[in-house]
């Protein structure tokens, strides 16, 4: 990344799938790159399992933007059912890339929303999340996938960030889980 470059993330998932504490993570993890960053959600009272946004943005240098994102480099889909009700590509970059929780190769995502040009990774964080943690929660497997993609933060230096940050908050059980789901996405996330 440029030293000028702003990079800008849009998560698109559904209330209570833990996509604001991802991005929240994200930018978190982006501080032991000396790196500044921006993490926020977009959305109202909706109900739990409601569409939301939410939006990331970092950079090596200040960021004095202050509204959502609209012309992203990045789109993360969490929950693949918003392929069919939201245009998750809207305002992507021509170069941009889109990274959907789905068992599908890129390439069929690309044919079936009819996508031209930009990069298309996918990873099934929803069977990695049922495998690791027992339970529906892709937010961890879509930052590992997000940060083996990018390369904005290596996987040994992601698991030692959720072993001291998510060591304060829960059980060991709890984040060897999540440094499991973490790393699984890390090495079965797939590009075209």
């Amino acid at each position: 990344m440029a030293t000028e470059e702003i990079l800008e993330i849009r998560w698109h998932a559904r209330g209570g799938q833990g996509a604001v504490t991802a991005a929240k993570t994200l930018a978190e993890m982006s501080l032991t790159q000396d790196m500044f960053f921006q993490a926020f959600p977009e959305y109202g009272p909706e109900r739990m399992g409601a569409p939301i946004q939410c939006f990331n943005r970092l950079s090596k240098e200040r960021i004095s933007t202050y509204c959502g994102v609209t012309n992203p480099q990045i789109v993360v889909v969490v929950d693949p059912t918003l392929l069919d009700v939201v245009d998750v590509t809207t305002g992507l970059t021509e170069y941009g890339t889109l990274l959907v929780n789905s068992p599908e190769n890129p390439s069929e995502i690309r044919k079936r929303m009819n996508i031209e040009g930009r990069k298309i990774y996918t990873v099934d964080a929803t069977h990695i999340s049922f495998d690791a943690l027992g339970r529906f929660m892709p937010n961890i497997p879509m930052l590992g996938a997000l940060l083996k993609i990018t390369g904005l933060i290596s996987k040994d230096e992601a698991t030692n960030y959720l072993k001291e940050s998510f060591g304060k908050k829960f059980p060991q059980k709890v984040v060897d889980r999540n440094i499991v789901a973490l790393e699984r996405a890390f090495e079965e996330v797939k590009g075209e």
